[in-house]
């Protein structure tokens, strides 16, 4: 272990402490610069190596050697009998947290509703639903922002993907907030909110799966349910998680993007005046204040040697792609929005095999979202405090008042 991975002080925990306060989940930006002076890469007081460092970050999350062990992480937190738990057991089966080959087979299984021809057949429709709900806005006023549209954009697109109807859509906004909880902690409190979450997206998703078996339809959970060596328990998790992740990231990238852009008049009104910016802007918009901070920790199933750093044979990593995307030493000036910036694209995402398969969906979403609604409205603002999401690892807003005029 290099000397620049060893911190375990008083300085860290003082940091860590920081990082997990409602003001340090709500902006941790400072606190990563606080934690990037102790070096690229710092043990925390459990042994797991926490990385900041962009280049290494980039490294570790694309390199295929390292493995998915969720378990201990449950195990460490008193859940011994994690699969007893619906929460825990619909979370840690998924696709997100498996290995190979189990993970090449499910991830193969939804690839191709999520490729780049089939995502741009889809902008057209994506289009009509920003035009719908900027109608909406305008009628309305004010509004929260995340009811009359970071929500619905992103769960009308991928619930038309998997075949929910349009009715029953609007139900999954809290059932995942409470689901997902349990990426940002596993205290009994969060695992008691999430279980009841997770049993009622695990039914929905199995009386789905009965209908589309019975009758076919042209949509993503039909056609798992002809894929050759998926069983009902893989089929439901799949589909659980391709839900909240196509909504529930987006809709952070979506609001937080909001924020940035109206903290920066400047840059809101070069997108409005120049669509071309559209996709830049979105990857500038990701890298300032990504939806995902950090990525659930993997584990050397051996020693490795990663970007000239020896790490020993059962060391835990976790990525903090939030600090990672303001590394001074790859993005100048890291807390200044650019939307024109023409550097290394930001780890929001991930990376490898666990490389967001709705990534091409997101962006799409955002790079039509956001220059239609500047566009529509030049004097949208902020009205009221904003209310964040609890927890890190998924950033974002739960409420956010705005008037259009």
């Amino acid at each position: 272990m290099t000397a620049d991975i060893e911190s375990t002080g008083t300085d860290l925990l003082g940091i860590l402490t920081e990082l997990a306060s409602p003001e340090g989940r709500a902006d941790p930006y400072p606190v990563y610069r606080r934690l990037r002076a102790l070096g690229p890469a710092v043990l925390d007081p459990t042994g797991t190596l926490l990385v900041s460092d962009y280049r290494l970050a980039a490294a570790l999350i694309r390199d295929h050697r390292f493995v998915k062990r969720p378990e201990i992480a449950l195990t460490a937190a008193g859940f011994e009998n994690w699969r007893e738990r619906p929460a825990l057991r619909l979370m840690f089966t998924s696709m997100l947290v498996r290995n190979p080959p189990v993970h090449t087979r499910l991830r193969r299984s939804a690839a191709g509703a999520f490729t780049v021809r089939r995502v741009a057949g889809l902008r057209s429709a994506v289009e009509r639903i920003v035009d719908d709900l900027i109608a909406e806005l305008r009628a309305a006023g004010t509004a929260d922002f995340i009811e009359a549209f970071a929500f619905p954009l992103p769960v009308t697109v991928i619930g038309e993907l998997l075949g929910i109807p349009e009715p029953d859509r609007a139900r999954f906004q809290l059932l995942v907030r409470h689901w997902t909880g349990v990426l940002d902690g596993l205290t009994p409190e969060i695992v008691d909110r999430a279980d009841p979450a997770a049993v009622e997206i695990d039914a929905y998703f199995r009386d789905l799966l009965a209908r589309r078996r019975r009758a076919p339809a042209d949509d993503l959970m039909s056609a798992l349910a002809q894929v050759d060596g998926l069983d009902d328990d893989e089929i439901v998790g799949t589909a659980a998680l391709l839900l909240a992740a196509g909504f529930e990231t987006t809709t952070g990238l979506l609001a937080n993007g909001l924020v940035a852009l109206l903290d920066h008049p400047a840059e809101a009104a070069a997108l409005r005046e120049r669509p071309e910016l559209a996709a830049p802007a979105t990857e500038e918009l990701l890298r300032y204040d990504s939806p995902v901070q950090l990525l659930s920790s993997r584990t050397a199933p051996e020693e490795l040697e990663v970007a000239g750093r020896v790490l020993p044979a059962g060391q835990r990593v976790v990525t903090l792609i939030g600090a990672a995307n303001r590394d001074p030493a790859v993005f100048p000036d890291p807390d200044v929005l650019k939307l024109d910036r023409a550097d290394e694209a930001p780890l929001s995402f991930g990376g490898g095999l666990h490389y967001c398969l709705g990534a091409p969906l997101a962006r799409l979403e955002a790079q039509l979202a956001f220059p239609a609604l500047l566009r529509a409205f030049p004097d949208l603002a902020i009205t009221g405090p904003a209310v964040h999401r609890e927890g890190l690892a998924l950033h974002g807003l739960i409420e956010l008042p705005i008037a259009t005029t």
